[in-house]
């Protein structure tokens, strides 16, 4: 088991880290709108705002591991207000181009930091 951290970014606050890398998978933590040059939470932004950051810290994650989104196998979604689904299902799309690994997609009523996303997945090499 190796424990993963992007490289010259802040580490995790709580105690975890960004990914596990085990048994040929790669286990991604929820990963949450947080700029991570700067560690401003983006809980003000809109939606799209702040599913672009998530995005962006997948990917930053994800090259840690020398992975790609077509190294992803599973996804889920956790998102504030059912009414954002149809916006974050096209930004998803957008993000993942023809590749589409397993989903879903939880509503939920609220998420730490009064942020409206959080994402965690799963990657196998």
């Amino acid at each position: 088991m190796k424990l993963i951290n992007v490289t010259g970014k802040p580490a995790p606050i709580g105690h975890y880290s960004q990914a596990v890398f085990s048994n040929g998978s790669v286990y991604l933590s929820g990963i949450l709108p947080i700029d991570q040059e700067t560690g401003e939470k983006l809980s003000a932004g809109s939606f799209k705002i702040q599913v672009s950051q998530v995005f962006k810290n997948l990917k930053e994650i994800l090259d840690e591991c020398g992975l790609t989104t077509a190294h992803l196998v599973k996804v889920n979604a956790y998102i504030k207000n059912a009414e954002n689904w149809s916006v974050f299902n096209a930004l998803y799309a957008e993000f993942m181009g023809d590749h589409k690994p397993a989903r879903t997609v939880i509503p939920v009523q609220e998420l730490h930091y009064g942020f409206l996303i959080e994402l965690d997945a799963i990657a196998e090499i």
